[in-house]
């Protein structure tokens, strides 16, 4: 038992965060459009990379653990096997559903209306 956490870190948590910086990524390159120079637009994207990525590890990863864990725990010994497994591939299908909107109908398409770049 001592090995799930760590399982389930390693081959969900991680790869999640992982898919998650990368829609990060894409909206940070969206809202970067607004910038003309080309080199300003290319250092910003790299700070704000680098920062997005610092946060993910030290913030989110740990955040995510936690409710995945509690979640696992709860669904676990309310629903068994069964209920972790529905936990599981909720959270996948969110994940999912994310990608599905920001690669099929763009990073606008999940970000509030007042965020979206103007027309040019």
């Amino acid at each position: 038992m001592a090995k799930n956490p760590q399982i389930v870190r390693n081959y969900f948590i991680l790869p999640c965060c992982l898919l998650l910086l990368n829609l990060v990524n894409s909206i940070l390159s969206y809202k970067a459009a607004m910038i003309y120079d080309h080199v300003i637009r290319v250092a910003v994207i790299m700070a704000m990379i680098l920062g997005g990525t610092s946060i993910v590890a030290f913030l989110v990863a740990p955040a995510i653990q936690a409710v995945v864990n509690r979640g696992h725990r709860t669904s676990r010994q309310s629903a068994g096997v069964f209920g972790e497994v529905v936990f599981m591939c909720g959270l996948g299908l969110v994940i999912f559903w994310l990608y599905y909107q920001v690669y099929i109908h763009g990073p606008a398409s999940i970000l509030p209306a007042e965020w979206a770049n103007p027309k040019s």
